[in-house]
């Protein structure tokens, strides 16, 4: 090939190559508790507590954040059962119902601890009769609290889906350390996650779902799980949890 014909085509690519807008790649850094990277920004996640104010929290019955049994300070919120006075603390649930969605909490619970994230809680069916009722991402002190050793082969320990599914490559940092749960939910599919491992995954909707519903203590409680779209719960079991870093990615 002639040298001026490679020395042509050599130019034309570097011109080429000049003009293409540079797109840099935003990475991701260690952002403060309770914030958004540009990157999380970009990808959609929004904050579901500021580390501030209760805002876009209620209770799931009284439909208002409760005066006493929760406490919001330096960032964190948690239970509080020690201030707990009449008609206070409770389960609290997101005011927006959520559908399709990747959540990410933050939580650290106290030796013996019980407590749990849950998904797919309607707070107004049958009068709010089951508002405190939805699939559950248990959070448990598998090491010390009684529960985790009832139900069926481990399937009320942490990470597992409540008295119906146990967690399995489970990594746990325990009692008064940081955890990491992610919960993702695309229609009838959904996974359960520990500190980046996935314990489980289940498809919603099916005989297999019914008939794992039919054995637990969810019997009674027609439709459980299967509604399209639901609050998040953050549960209030008596014992001392705190949660921060709560944000949520709504998927298509």
């Amino acid at each position: 090939m002639n040298k001026k014909i490679i020395l042509s085509a050599l130019v034309l690519l570097f011109i080429m190559a000049a003009m293409t807008p540079f797109k840099p790649e935003i990475i991701q850094t260690n952002n403060p508790d309770n914030s958004l990277t540009d990157k999380e920004i970009k990808e959609g996640w929004k904050l579901l507590f500021d580390g501030k104010t209760s805002t876009g929290w209620i209770n799931a019955k009284t439909k208002k954040f409760p005066a006493t049994g929760w406490e919001i300070k330096d960032g964190i919120l948690s239970v509080k059962p020690e201030t707990k006075g009449p008609n206070g603390g409770g389960d609290i649930v997101s005011e927006k119902k959520f559908r399709n969605f990747e959540l990410l909490v933050d939580f650290n619970y106290v030796t013996g601890a019980n407590s749990g994230i849950k998904y797919f809680v309607d707070i107004d069916k049958n009068n709010g009769a089951l508002a405190s009722i939805g699939c559950e991402y248990q959070v448990l002190d598998d090491r010390t609290h009684p529960d985790a050793k009832l139900g069926i082969n481990g399937n009320r320990t942490l990470a597992g889906l409540y008295d119906l599914m146990p967690p399995k490559n489970k990594i746990d940092n325990g009692p008064d350390k940081w955890n990491t749960a992610k919960i993702i939910v695309k229609d009838n599919h959904v996974e359960h996650w520990l500190n980046g491992q996935m314990t489980l995954s289940y498809e919603r909707n099916t005989a297999a779902w019914k008939a794992l519903v039919a054995t637990s203590k969810f019997r009674n409680s027609p439709g459980y799980g299967e509604g399209a779209e639901g609050h998040i719960l953050l549960q209030d079991h008596g014992n001392k949890v705190s949660f921060k870093n709560i944000k949520i990615r709504e998927i298509k």
